[in-house]
């Protein structure tokens, strides 16, 4: 059985993703990052240099909570379609808009699929357009268009279609070196006119009587009339001098031009002949649902989202500042911790705290290995703030920072002594029934008998999508921003 996965189905999945994030019954999406700890063949596989490929199991999802440092509400307004980009450059071939690129009518590139064709650009002032006509396969010759007109124009040799241009926000926020941001220009979209015939495909053929002759669009529309230009014998390409369209006309779904119904004058009044050539063929190019810049997402290929999240400095004192990554990935509809109520704060804090009674020995080192007394209970330190003599830490799995000697995963609890391996530093946790501290970003943290919990419920939600990274570091003055292209 043959059969494909169309651009429509590939647009329909990308907006279905695109509306979730603001449709009536939302879906809640969280940026997170996690593992501060280095990659080793021993434990995640790979190392920081050269970070393992993720794997998409069971228990991988869980091991990724147990990493998990902290997150990050992902907006609406942190979201675009954005396509592939294309930079203008003079003498550059362009491939041209066609309504039927296929494996039998392949583009000027070869490509078989229109939307992984080379037809439109985007120009050093960040005006995006469509390549409705490449003259023939050849180079775009001429100056950086600069138009914003709504109906087609020649220039270079080719025949544009402006279709928008970037805000200085898009350019900032969405803009890459592999993706443009695409919206739909209202201007462009309300004189779009659906179903018209903006080019036609010539094949020139021989033995045509010189001149100039009109002829009507066939078809299911009405009104298109093609002026048809014949020199030396053979029906010219379309162009500035060549055979073009007169009347666009409107409502064609298929179209085609008869050349033995052909007339001299545009009216369509005086019938004539325009000889007994052969070979010549006239093709009229169907223009996308709504024409030509009606919706430039769905016309230019937008099965692409693009999410930019930023983390700025402390973010809320969520996300640690004391430490790096190496994972990033999306977490969809979490739970509070405790509850099963799905979170909608802004940031969330995902590793462990503990409030010492008094200052260390000496100061926890990130990274280093703790441990407690009596209960034998195992983590890791993410970070200490020797300012409020707080440690935070986790629990991993996979690295046997959360098993005990038995096997075992135990909670840090009560009083008894922690130590870090590698410090040497030692302290107990408060065992007063309630602590509250101000965070140097300026946030309250409440302590319970000297602990306090993550602010998501692991292991809650879908983790949808994991990447890992070489180590980026944080801090205290520094934004890093992200951005993840979801391809449908």
């Amino acid at each position: 059985m043959a059969a494909i996965i169309t651009e429509k189905f590939r647009r329909h999945n990308a907006t279905q993703f695109f509306e979730s994030f603001s449709e009536a019954s939302a879906t809640t999406y969280y940026l997170f990052v996690g593992k501060s700890s280095p990659f080793t063949t021993t434990t995640s596989g790979g190392l920081d240099t050269t970070p393992p490929t993720p794997y998409d199991d069971i228990t991988t999802e869980y091991y990724k909570w147990d990493s998990m440092l902290g997150a990050k509400l992902i907006s609406s307004s942190d979201i675009s379609y954005v396509i592939p980009r294309r930079d203008w450059a003079n003498g550059t071939t362009y491939d041209m808009y066609e309504h039927d690129i296929s494996s039998v009518n392949t583009s000027t590139s070869g490509a078989t699929n229109l939307y992984n064709s080379t037809f439109f650009f985007m120009t050093s002032d960040y005006r995006i357009y469509k390549v409705l006509d490449n003259n023939g396969g050849t180079a775009y010759s001429g100056v950086e268009p600069t138009s914003e007109v709504s109906d087609p124009f020649e220039l270079g040799g080719y025949t544009l279609q402006y279709m928008y241009k970037l805000t200085t926000a898009e350019v900032q926020k969405y803009l890459t070196s592999d993706f443009i941001p695409v919206s739909t220009d209202t201007t462009v979209s309300n004189d779009a006119v659906d179903g018209s015939i903006d080019t036609v495909r010539v094949t020139g053929g021989s033995g045509y009587t010189d001149g100039t002759y009109y002829s009507a669009i066939d078809g299911d529309g009405s009104s298109g009339v093609v002026e048809i230009l014949v020199t030396g014998g053979a029906i010219q390409a379309q162009g500035t001098t060549g055979t073009n369209v007169f009347n666009v006309g409107s409502g064609y779904t298929f179209a085609t031009v008869d050349l033995t119904d052909v007339y001299s004058d545009s009216a369509l009044s005086s019938s004539t002949s325009i000889g007994s050539g052969t070979s010549g063929v006239v093709t009229p190019i169907i223009s996308p649902k709504g024409g030509h810049g009606k919706d430039a997402v769905s016309e230019l290929g937008g099965h692409y989202v693009m999410m930019n999240v930023q983390l700025a400095q402390f973010e809320g004192d969520d996300i640690t500042v004391g430490n790096d990554f190496r994972e990033v990935g999306i977490v969809k509809d979490p739970y509070n911790y405790g509850t099963t109520t799905v979170s909608s704060s802004a940031t969330r804090r995902q590793t462990y705290a503990v409030k010492l009674s008094a200052a260390p020995s000496s100061p926890f080192e990130p990274d280093e290995k703790i441990t407690q007394a009596t209960t034998g209970a195992v983590g890791r330190v993410v970070d200490f703030d020797s300012s409020n003599n707080i440690i935070y830490y986790m629990q991993e799995q996979w690295a046997n920072y959360g098993i005990d000697s038995t096997g075992n995963t135990v909670a840090f609890s009560g009083a008894n002594t922690i130590t870090g391996a590698t410090s040497g530093a030692s302290a107990t946790p408060s065992s007063n029934a309630s602590d509250s501290v101000t965070l140097a970003g300026g946030t309250t943290l409440t302590f319970t008998s000297g602990f306090a919990n993550p602010e998501l419920q692991p292991d809650s939600g879908d983790i949808i999508y994991v990447e890992n990274r070489r180590p980026i570091s944080r801090a205290s003055d520094q934004t890093e921003d992200i951005k993840i292209v979801v391809e449908f």
